[in-house]
């Protein structure tokens, strides 16, 4: 399947071009591509090659030595978001956003220190406020690439897929990148290309990255990409890989355990959920030990490690985060329905993409309103989206909106892609199939 955008046609080409003269470059948590990498002045980079906490050193003493060195602000800020990539500790945040904050405060205008900025509010999901600061940072700078990145990334999490479209083929035409090669990917897998999808990042994987952490985050999602097509054995391939390049990387470590779960293995996929969890407790770790405990017959201790999202919730939110539409799904799924419908609609108000709509629809339907429900679950797939997920939501809100045929539909086709999708939901989408008279 193409993506119905003239334009992103035309970007097909030019990948296909590049990819020929390049020897084939291209592929984390799904939701959005990777970030271009925040550091920009070669003395981060040179940094960034040893290791993030090295550029840390060496950016503090550089503003030590003057305190007034904008681009020295706005890189530190930057490397404290890799951290937070690297680690998951939002703690970073504020001093990111601190530095950001002097260093605009001393240089309205800084392209740079504007791009930090706009990353830093994408990080916390204020996409319209990442948005706000891309602009300014590209009309700072008007031939720097960097800004189109934070750009395209709000403009997918708005729900404004045309206008995303166009920034991406600027982008890419401007510099083909890791950066640029895995928002061409995410934005095919939306439209339902995985193949496409698949082939892009594989491009983003061979460009490579300044961190090693960014090449196993890409490389990471092209394992989730093939594990969303039932390909379980590419996926494990491609998460070894990531950790081979980036040793103990959690995205990589649990894409393996959800493999492992796939294949009903389930007491090493918690052991390895487990070790994941213990190093960084994100809510979709934790949801991932959860759901593998619930379906290895274990409640207690499901409920007991799904306990924890509610404290990690919590300390996001300290920290500026929102997280309206993790908690909505975690709510309707493990919690309250009725409080996954009011995160839900919030997280809709403030970005109507395709995943607060596939939110908000399983929020409604898990809470007994599968009619509206269903309304939202064909907003999600409005762009021809394959995520299994995606397709179950539906399936549910289908059949509970007494649309038989179109809820076998949408089952059968999330079984299709990958008939253990998940260890909890797989099989309550072939129950609820075969249910179906």
């Amino acid at each position: 399947m193409t993506i119905p955008h003239p334009r992103i046609r035309n970007l097909a080409a030019t990948l296909a071009a590049f990819g020929a003269a390049t020897a084939l470059l291209i592929v984390v948590n799904r939701g959005t591509a990777p970030p271009s990498s925040p550091l920009s002045s070669d003395r981060a980079a040179a940094g960034v090659a040893r290791s993030t906490d090295a550029s840390i050193a060496t950016l503090q003493r550089a503003l030590r030595a003057e305190p007034n060195d904008v681009t020295a602000r706005a890189d530190l800020a930057g490397a404290y978001l890799q951290k937070v990539r690297e680690t998951g500790d939002p703690s970073f945040y504020p001093r990111a956003q601190a530095l950001v904050s002097t260093a605009l405060r001393l240089r309205p205008h800084d392209s740079g220190a504007l791009t930090v900025a706009g990353t830093l509010a994408l990080a916390r999901h204020d996409f319209s406020g990442g948005l706000r600061l891309g602009q300014a940072a590209l009309r700072a700078a008007p031939d720097t690439v960097r800004p189109l990145g934070v750009i395209v990334d709000a403009q997918v999490e708005l729900g404004r897929y045309d206008e995303a479209a166009r920034t991406l083929q600027r982008m890419v035409d401007a510099k083909p990148s890791l950066a640029s090669y895995a928002r061409v990917s995410y934005y095919r897998e939306l439209h339902g290309d995985l193949a496409g999808a698949a082939q892009a990042m594989g491009l983003a994987v061979d460009a490579g990255g300044q961190a090693p952490e960014n090449v196993a985050y890409v490389q990471t999602l092209l394992g989730n990409l093939n594990f969303d097509r039932g390909r379980l054995d590419d996926a494990r391939r491609a998460y070894v890989t990531a950790l081979l390049r980036q040793p103990g990387f959690p995205a990589a470590d649990a894409g393996l355990a959800r493999v492992e779960a796939t294949r009903g293995q389930l007491g090493s996929a918690i052991r390895r959920y487990r070790s994941v969890v213990a190093r960084l407790p994100l809510p979709e770790y934790v949801v991932g030990l959860g759901e593998a405990e619930l379906a290895a017959g274990r409640p207690g201790a499901a409920r007991r490690d799904l306990a924890l999202i509610g404290a990690e919730e919590r300390l996001l939110q300290a920290n500026g985060v929102n997280t309206d539409v993790d908690l909505t799904i975690y709510e309707a799924s493990h919690g309250s329905p009725q409080r996954g419908v009011v995160l839900g609609r919030r997280a809709w108000a403030a970005a109507p993409s395709v995943r607060s709509a596939d939110a908000l629809g399983w929020a409604l339907t898990r809470a007994g309103h599968p009619l509206e429900g269903l309304a939202f679950a064909h907003r999600a797939l409005r762009l021809g989206s394959r995520d299994p997920l995606f397709l179950f939501h539906a399936g549910l809100a289908a059949r509970g909106a007494g649309q038989r045929a179109e809820a076998r539909r949408l089952l059968a086709a999330s079984i299709r892609l990958n008939p253990r999708f998940s260890p909890l939901w797989g099989p309550a989408a072939r129950r609820a199939l075969r249910g179906l008279p």
